[in-house]
């Protein structure tokens, strides 16, 4: 029972993410080209840091992992 639970949650997840994804792009969120994503082009060198991507990304999984943590606990 449990582990069914937890891959609903997962699935359910992926879904959410994808669909936030999905309407970002179609409103000219593009991540990775985010403001403050460092990205630096050469003849034949490219070098990505995109660091505002990533503090997005850590902060919507850190609000999704805590939702699934505390439904699994009730």
């Amino acid at each position: 029972m449990q582990t069914s639970k937890i891959v609903m949650i997962l699935g359910l997840s992926i879904f959410v993410i994808g669909g936030f994804l999905y309407f970002a792009e179609r409103f000219g969120l593009h991540f990775g080209n985010l403001p403050g994503d460092i990205k630096i082009v050469r003849e034949n060198f490219t070098c990505a840091f995109p660091i505002v991507t990533s503090i997005i990304i850590s902060i919507l999984a850190t609000i999704i992992l805590n939702l699934i943590l505390r439904g699994l606990n009730k």
